[in-house]
């Protein structure tokens, strides 16, 4: 393992975070009263789009799984398609199993789908760039010693630190403080973020401090 391979991936996660940062204070200056608090689901569309875009991006230009392969037209339209049904199919899931836990079924259901489009940004759009619309690839990371580059270690480490986040997020909103945070869904998606950029922080941190350590196997 290359010091310059963790120093790329240091250097797209900050990227990442500086997205979260911009989605927070440039659109104060164009709309009026913007706030993440006040203005949470507009705040939690702007995010959604800033990540995306900015992990579109970086994936594309830093190549992380370049394959030596040509795809036609065809392939890479195709391919596309399918990334775009797997976030909605991601989304969706989320949904569900958000009113599982207790989420109101119709009440808030916008809230709820955002809730659900925010965490699916930081969990399934970056498999997606990384991976692809590949299933298998997902359930070999996401297992015992199936990775195979750091890219894929921090994969494992930002996603669940995501979901971690979203679920310790959920804990103050039984509570009777009368905080405008602990409205639905804001502690989850603002837990969730929290989660995602902590992650970004740590799993490069944490892949150089055991890079001696860390072995990967070829696909």
């Amino acid at each position: 393992m290359k010091d310059t391979d963790i120093k790329r991936l240091l250097y797209v996660h900050l990227l990442c975070i500086f997205s979260i940062i911009l989605s927070i204070f440039i659109p104060s200056f164009f709309l009026e009263n913007f706030s993440v608090l006040e203005t949470h689901l507009t705040w939690l569309c702007i995010c959604s789009v800033s990540v995306t875009a900015v992990n579109l991006v970086l994936y594309l230009v830093v190549k992380p799984n370049a394959s030596s392969k040509r795809s036609s037209l065809s392939y890479k339209v195709t391919r596309f398609l399918k990334c775009c049904i797997y976030f909605l199919m991601s989304c969706f899931a989320f949904h569900v199993i958000f009113v599982l836990y207790g989420a109101p079924l119709i009440e808030l259901a916008l809230e709820t789908f955002l809730l659900a489009v925010t965490l699916s940004t930081f969990t399934t759009v970056p498999c997606l760039c990384l991976l692809g619309p590949n299933f298998k690839a997902w359930l070999r990371v996401f297992s015992r010693n199936g990775v195979t580059s750091i890219w894929e270690n921090s994969l494992q480490i930002t996603t669940v630190s995501s979901f971690l986040g979203t679920w310790l997020g959920a804990f103050p909103i039984p509570l009777d403080w009368g905080r405008p945070w602990q409205e639905w869904p804001i502690s989850c998606t603002l837990g969730a973020t929290f989660g995602y950029v902590a992650g970004l922080v740590t799993s490069p941190l944490w892949i150089y401090w055991n890079r001696k350590k860390l072995t990967y196997k070829n696909n």
